[in-house]
């Protein structure tokens, strides 16, 4: 089955990719379609930029669409970034001048007051059919500082509820089985799979 990721975010690919390497999928991407355009993500929440970006590179490539909207929402910054997280600084700026612009708000924000979590949607959209969505979502805090190496985004700065890690501390692996988009892949594979065996039944396989 041919499944077009409606982002061109290549550490998003590379993350969706492994977290749905288990399936007998053809993944591509908005990249593998130089005609596609790229979509304007002005929904109010997650659920809203999903759909809309699964639509969209659904239709202008014909294919199955597969889009991932995700958000930091910070409890003393009343839920922001939220659905700008990726702009949070700016339009076109890089994740640390995201990072260091969180940590410039959060700056004086005692230990017990940096509650946050990671929320990811996943929209499905398949030619002719309802949009199906999944929902992650990862308990934590925000840090003092940047820890940790490994991730992308907000990673150095977002520590797990109950390990105290950052994303960033983590191997891709440990990140990989507890992490929000991880979450929201998990309950997207189980869809996939049924809609996978369907297809075989349909083709006489």
């Amino acid at each position: 089955m041919e499944l077009v990721l409606a982002t061109r975010n290549k550490d998003k690919i590379k993350e969706i990719k492994t977290l749905l390497s288990s399936l007998p999928l053809q993944l591509m991407t908005a990249d593998d379609f130089p005609e596609t355009k790229d979509v304007v993500e002005d929904g109010k929440d997650c659920r809203e930029n999903a759909i809309k970006k699964a639509l969209e590179i659904s239709q202008q490539t014909g294919k199955p669409a597969l889009a991932d909207d995700s958000a930091l929402e910070i409890d003393a910054l009343n839920g922001a970034p939220g659905v700008y997280s990726s702009r949070f600084a700016g339009e076109n700026v890089t994740y640390a001048q995201n990072r260091e612009k969180v940590l410039l708000l959060m700056g004086g924000v005692p230990d017990e007051k940096r509650t946050a979590r990671f929320r990811t949607v996943l929209a499905l959209v398949i030619p002719g059919k309802k949009e199906i969505l999944t929902e992650g979502v990862t308990e934590g805090y925000i840090g003092q500082k940047e820890q940790g190496e490994e991730g992308f985004g907000y990673d150095p700065i977002f520590h797990l509820m109950g390990d105290g890690r950052s994303y960033s501390e983590m191997t891709r692996d440990e990140k990989n089985k507890v992490s929000h988009r991880a979450r929201a892949a998990e309950k997207m594979k189980i869809i996939l799979r049924d809609i996978l065996k369907k297809e075989n039944y349909l083709a006489g396989n």
